[in-house]
């Protein structure tokens, strides 16, 4: 099993940028998706889920507005757009699969394979 993570990279405050992950070795459809980010001496942080069939999306208020998260079936990928990106949104982002047959969503520990990550860094 493979995600690959994709879509980072430098951004100016305000600016949006839309990630991708893209699954292989596993049944895509068969796996809800979660986006986490990890800032510099931070914990990993929940910031979006969406069910396997991309009609439960779920976002904690630190990231509600600004972020959407989404998917394509068809072509193994979920994705996370961020619109008016702030400096505090500088992080690696990680998307992480969790079977669709687990129950929790916010936890690192519900999800059972993660991408690699990717950065974003958002400055002047």
């Amino acid at each position: 099993v493979q995600l690959q993570a994709s879509g980072g990279g430098l951004v100016q405050p305000g600016g949006s940028l839309k990630l991708s992950c893209t699954a292989s070795g596993l049944f895509f459809s068969n796996y809800n998706m979660g986006w986490f980010r990890q800032a510099p001496g931070k914990e990993r942080q929940f910031v979006a889920s969406i069910s396997w069939s991309g009609r439960g999306t779920y976002y904690p208020n630190s990231t509600k507005g600004r972020f959407t998260i989404s998917r394509d079936n068809a072509k193994n990928t979920a994705y996370l757009t961020i619109n008016n990106l702030e400096s505090e949104d500088t992080a690696v982002y990680y998307c992480a699969a969790r079977d669709k047959y687990n129950n929790g969503d916010i936890y690192a520990r519900d999800y059972n394979y993660w991408g690699q990550g990717t950065l974003v860094t958002v400055s002047s």
